[in-house]
């Protein structure tokens, strides 16, 4: 097939929709030399879906993504904690937080593998978190008031387990129950007839709205030091934009040249990574030298990079999330609606979602089979969302697909990286 010309002049090898079931085919150079150093056009896909990156690629890339989505899936747990008593109890958080993140790699590995098919990532959602909190917040779930003193809470005492396990396990009832109707306009293929009246215009303000939920809890935790928050949202924005032209010699084996060294451009690629790795690095210097407070009631202390070292100590190494590990769920009828309109709100996001990974691809807008197979893998991923205990279900992330237009990177090998 040969490749269509934009206006720019460089050669577009996204495929146009014609029927040919191709992905976006970029040839390797003559002498076989990677896609994405000096010798090619730093402005083409390094790689496309069906494309698999080298292996060591692949763990920096897939870290990456992991990323990418950790600001997103971590503030669920966070946010969700208040709800269920938890807020003096940071062991319990951790384990929450390694259980969302265990079964976002799960549902992951199901939608690239069975379900769209794109390298689209899965992750908490926003959309059920408002239900919830609302499910909560309902007179017969209040918090007991000693639970809001930590001076009172026996983390270890079966009274205060009984407490934050009795509201997760109406939450876990409840987010199954409402997955169910996801998974059935998904397999009935109803979000076929839906699609009709699903347009740009229902969709942007959609994922608009989602969005904006978000600036709450965005701003709440850059506000901690907005020096760093700064520094990390400039530095993204360097790498990304500026810098990306700019070509890093990596050493290299191959069997004809042998050890050689071969230039990437690794600024493009890994901008994410870069920075927020370095903004890291220079709060632990900061913390080292004692320049950040250690004073928690002073600007600046939850910059530091040793304030959770106790939940560290405290810990399991390896810890393995099973269903039903915070006991039997159970059903609210009042959560099983509110989670019913934020699935709804997940679909309608979600489908714009795919056709914005699909753009970003060099893939077709995807069909409405992909697309019922996409929202049925969404309903499979929140039921066992619901199952394991993550207070949450599971959705596309966007600004995983936003990194995607970034580090010019599509494989979906990457997606099986991620999180796992």
């Amino acid at each position: 097939m040969a490749p269509e010309k934009t206006s720019d002049g460089l050669d577009n090898y996204a495929f146009t929709v014609d029927g040919v079931d191709h992905f976006c085919e970029l040839p390797e150079n003559e002498n076989g030399s990677d896609r994405f150093s000096e010798e090619g056009d730093s402005g083409k896909l390094a790689y496309c879906v069906t494309d698999i990156p080298p292996w060591y690629l692949c763990i920096f890339l897939g870290i990456q993504h992991y990323l990418t989505a950790f600001g997103g899936i971590i503030a669920i747990p966070l946010i969700l904690s208040q709800g269920l008593c938890l807020q003096h109890d940071s062991l319990t958080q951790s384990h929450l937080i390694s259980t969302i993140f265990f079964v976002s790699g799960v549902c992951t590995l199901l939608q690239v593998t069975f379900g769209v098919r794109l390298p689209i990532l899965q992750g908490g959602t926003f959309t059920l978190l408002s239900p919830s909190m609302a499910l909560l917040s309902m007179p017969e779930w209040t918090c007991p008031a000693w639970t809001q003193n930590a001076s009172l809470v026996n983390t270890s005492s079966p009274e205060f387990i009984n407490v934050w396990q009795s509201r997760m396990q109406v939450l876990q009832g409840s987010i199954m129950v409402g997955s169910l109707f996801q998974v059935l306009v998904g397999f009935s293929g109803l979000i076929g007839l839906f699609m009709r009246f699903i347009g740009p215009l229902t969709i942007a303000p959609t994922i608009s709205l989602i969005g904006l939920s978000l600036f709450d809890s965005a701003g709440m935790n850059a506000g901690h030091h907005w020096g760093i928050s700064s520094m990390t949202t400039c530095l993204i924005v360097i790498f990304s934009q500026y810098l990306r032209h700019i070509s890093i010699p990596f050493p290299k084996y191959s069997k004809a040249k042998k050890f050689h060294t071969s230039r990437i451009y690794i600024f493009q690629i890994l901008p994410v990574l870069l920075g927020i790795s370095l903004s890291w690095l220079i709060c632990h210097l900061l913390t080292i030298y004692n320049v950040l407070p250690s004073d928690p009631d002073k600007y600046g202390y939850l910059a530091r990079t040793d304030i959770k070292g106790d939940v560290m100590g405290r810990a399991p190494w390896f810890r393995f999330p099973y269903p039903g590990q915070w006991g039997v769920p159970t059903v609210s009828l009042a959560g099983v609606f509110g989670i019913l309109a934020g699935v709804i709100s997940s679909m309608i996001e979600s489908l714009g979602d795919y056709h914005a990974c699909a753009r970003l691809s060099g893939a077709p807008p995807p069909p409405r089979h992909a697309i019922n197979r996409g929202i049925a893998m969404e309903g499979i991923g929140c039921l066992l969302a619901g199952a394991w205990g993550t207070g949450n279900g599971t959705t596309s992330y966007s600004e995983n697909i936003g990194a995607l237009g970034i580090t010019k990177v599509q494989s979906f090998t990457i997606s099986f990286t991620s999180q796992n």
